[in-house]
């Protein structure tokens, strides 16, 4: 990406930004469709056919970017959302089971698994993972034939490895059961074709690589599986209408087609014009040229921290995508590290004025397509900086024959 790009985003110049797994920096186009749309509100023109219409464009954009077809989105909230969504609208039946890798899991993809467990009488299978990956062979290996559901994220939010998604949902397929992916870090990061991978759902929150804002979010189901699924929520714009919106009749009820069934109340409009106009910018670069300039620059990062000695989670490989992870994966809680000098490190960075996040234990340096050689050249000089002042590696070094 080119420094045209760079200068899009405001924020960039104001600090080495690496954290884009939790929250993007903003650019002028999607702010500037923001202020567009609450001019609207403010002096009363706002039209709700030309917001519903920003929606519709929004969905249609983001169906183009994963090969999917327009009904095959529902419009969300968030990850959670989603998840939620589809979970609990499958026809489960108690002795059911779900399977999935709960240490790589962010949480929200965990809970509403237990709680279906709960209600439902479903069993929660789960599979340890393998060096802070999630093992496709021992994954297949926990499916039988009462395997409902299989979920995993498309990249793990710690340590940020490229998940095989596709040898994954090739073995639900055999045993018959579907994949629900987690794609908050993949989708505007990383090439994500639905097709490709073989996934029957994926959801995704636009605040991350889509570029957008909290609070708005897309579900995407494979029109063969919405067709035979029931929502657990229901409203109007899930409701095949033939008359007015409040015109109810005591008619069958006849769902949307496809994934428009998982459509409630009215949308997050503001949200809307946002991720419509971060679309526009990722439709305008390409994902290809995305993904390469991202992963560039995580690969550099990784190199050059791993030469200070630092503890780099995962070799080089196509696993590594745009999540450069430090410390041990899992040695720690959600935000926390139990190894001292991993927190030292933050601590160090986060003056340094360096944002980043911390883990399960790990640093984790998430690069956006904002970021250039010289945030790179920033995090290795305040992390060769406190090497030097901590001595860190050295002992080990003096003490050697």
């Amino acid at each position: 990406m080119n420094a045209e790009v760079r200068a899009l985003f405001s924020g960039a110049s104001e600090q080495p930004y690496f954290d884009i797994s939790a929250n993007s920096l903003m650019a002028a186009p999607v702010r500037e469709a923001i202020e567009r749309h609450l001019g609207g509100r403010t002096s009363g023109r706002g039209d709700k056919k030309e917001m519903v219409a920003t929606v519709d464009r929004a969905r249609s954009s983001f169906a183009a970017l994963i090969g999917a077809q327009p009904d095959e989105v529902a419009i969300t909230k968030n990850v959670s959302d989603g998840l939620n969504l589809f979970g609990a609208s499958l026809p489960w039946q108690a002795g059911d089971n779900v399977v999935l890798c709960p240490a790589l899991e962010h949480p929200n993809n965990i809970y509403l698994w237990y709680s279906l467990a709960r209600t439902h009488g479903i069993e929660v299978r789960s599979v340890a993972p393998e060096d802070g990956h999630i093992p496709a062979e021992a994954t297949a290996a926990a499916m039988d034939e009462r395997t409902r559901l299989v979920t995993l994220p498309t990249i793990t939010f710690a340590p940020g490895f490229v998940t095989d998604v596709a040898a994954i949902s090739a073995a639900a397929r055999k045993v018959g059961a579907l994949t629900l992916v987690d794609a908050a870090q993949s989708i505007g990061a990383q090439h994500t074709e639905v097709d490709e991978l073989g996934i029957d759902a994926l959801a995704v929150a636009a605040q991350k690589a889509l570029l957008s804002v909290y609070g708005f979010g897309f579900l995407y189901v494979r029109r063969e599986v919405a067709e035979t699924m029931t929502p657990v929520h229901v409203a109007r714009f899930g409701i095949e209408l033939d008359a007015h919106e409040t015109a109810y009749s005591d008619d069958e009820l006849r769902f949307r087609a496809g994934a428009l069934r998982f459509d409630v109340g009215n949308y997050n409009y503001l949200g809307a014009a946002a991720t419509d106009a971060a679309l526009d910018l990722l439709s305008d670069w390409g994902v290809a040229r995305v993904e390469a300039h991202v992963r560039g620059l995580a690969a550099d990062l990784s190199d050059r921290l791993r030469d200070l000695g630092l503890p780099v989670v995962g070799r080089l490989g196509p696993h590594l995508a745009h999540i450069v992870s430090v410390g041990e994966s899992g040695g720690g809680r959600h935000y926390t590290a139990d190894d001292p000098a991993m927190n030292s490190l933050y601590e160090h960075l986060t003056a340094a004025g360096i944002r980043l996040a911390i883990r399960t234990g790990m640093l984790r340096f998430s690069i956006g397509v904002y970021n250039d050689r010289s945030d790179i050249d920033r995090v290795v000089e305040a992390a060769q900086a406190w090497c030097a002042r901590t001595r860190y590696g050295q002992a080990d070094t003096e003490e050697a024959p």
